[in-house]
């Protein structure tokens, strides 16, 4: 297998490489360890002691478990795996707190996290909006989990498709007109003619291109290379995220065959 970066944007968070000689269940795989294994950090846990808003408890605690919090994988380890048994301590779990008074919109940013590694990573995030005279006051705890448990804990979209072949065959009349009933990024006009923009056409799925289909444009599959996207919801950075997931294929690998050898004796 040959991997090759494609695309990357630290600042967005995605990267977009191609798997060559590889297959779809190697894909999938990957995929499943990154949405369901890679650890992340979330809110489990809301304790209100005042609120006053039009939403109920439950609301606004759905909302804050939903929020996408800054992850450090080096400080913190699941509950499961951590030496208090699930208790709660500075090693698994982070305090966050929240005092706001009406009137004002109660942003994310106004969540106090007792480890300033963990906070909300869009901190414009709007939680609810107070009128004069209510008030919301709650202490919160931050725990690592996994994205088969709850998708809050998932850290990445993550998806992939097969490499897209696009041929032009033949000289096409009107190919400036045409281009524009295409989705931009697919074809360029080049010396008068009608090309492909090799560089955006990954960013495509077929039925873009079949929507629009001309006769002399014929539209197929690398069944050879595939185009693994990332897109981190910000957690952890793609990189974090990638490496986290292949690790953790890699250790369950050799669980599997530390086993398979035991009970083959």
């Amino acid at each position: 297998m040959e991997i090759k970066l494609l695309e990357s944007d630290k600042k967005d968070g995605i990267i977009v490489f191609a798997l060559k000689n590889s297959n779809p269940a190697f894909a999938n795989t990957l995929r499943k360890y990154i949405l369901e294994k890679v650890p992340t950090m979330a809110i489990e846990d809301v304790e209100f002691r005042k609120n006053g808003s039009v939403l109920y408890d439950e609301i606004i605690a759905h909302r804050l478990g939903l929020l996408p919090l800054t992850t450090d994988l080096k400080s913190y380890v699941l509950q499961k795996d951590c030496k208090c048994n699930g208790e709660g301590c500075a090693r698994c779990t982070v305090k966050l707190s929240l005092k706001a008074k009406g009137p004002c919109t109660v942003y994310a940013s106004e969540l106090k996290s007792k480890d300033a590694k963990i906070k909300a990573f869009h901190p414009k995030t709007p939680i609810v909006k107070l009128l004069k005279g209510q008030d919301l006051e709650f202490e919160a705890t931050a725990i690592l989990g996994l994205g088969k448990d709850h998708v809050k804990w998932s850290p990445a979209h993550v998806f992939y498709k097969y490499k897209p072949i696009i041929e032009i065959k033949g000289d096409i009349k009107d190919a400036e007109k045409l281009v524009e009933g295409f989705p931009p990024g697919i074809f360029k006009i080049k010396g008068g003619k009608m090309d492909i923009d090799e560089e955006n056409i990954i960013n495509y799925d077929f039925d873009d291109v079949l929507a629009n289909l001309s006769s002399k444009i014929h539209v197929s599959e690398d069944k050879t290379e595939l185009i693994f996207f990332v897109e981190s919801f910000g957690q952890l950075s793609y990189k974090e995220i990638v490496t986290t997931a292949v690790e953790m294929f890699e250790n369950d690998l050799q669980v599997f065959s530390d086993t398979l050898k035991a009970v083959s004796k």
